[in-house]
């Protein structure tokens, strides 16, 4: 459905290595740099990607939802994402009132925002 999803961020240099090691378990790298302050980020054969830039306006609390291919990256993902910075928002577990296969993880990026990667495949 989305091509790309672009916001602002107070801080763009902490942003972008917080995005690049928190999503490194699913593969996002960079696409493109836009020098002095902006970034795309995806997958390498991803048909999606996030955009980030150096922002002054305040955003309103984002819930950006990535895909994993299985529960490993999931948990990969918020062991990185602590690591790099993030704030523990929900640890790796099935979420029930999605469905028994939602299972996810959600964390705080440097900006509030909630960062979540999810599976929606049984366990093995």
């Amino acid at each position: 459905m989305f091509d790309h999803v672009k916001f602002g961020v107070r801080d763009f240099a902490r942003s972008r290595t917080f995005y690049l090691r928190a999503l490194e378990p699913i593969g996002v790298t960079v696409v493109t740099d836009w020098p002095p302050d902006g970034a795309e980020l995806s997958q390498p054969t991803g048909t999606s990607s996030l955009c980030l830039y150096q922002s002054e306006e305040a955003t309103a609390p984002l819930h950006i939802a990535f895909v994993a291919e299985d529960r490993r990256q999931v948990d990969a993902f918020h062991r990185a994402a602590l690591a790099a910075g993030g704030r523990d928002n929900g640890p790796p577990g099935i979420r029930p009132q999605y469905s028994g296969r939602y299972y996810a993880a959600f964390v705080l990026d440097p900006d509030g925002h909630n960062i979540e990667v999810v599976c929606h495949e049984d366990e093995g």
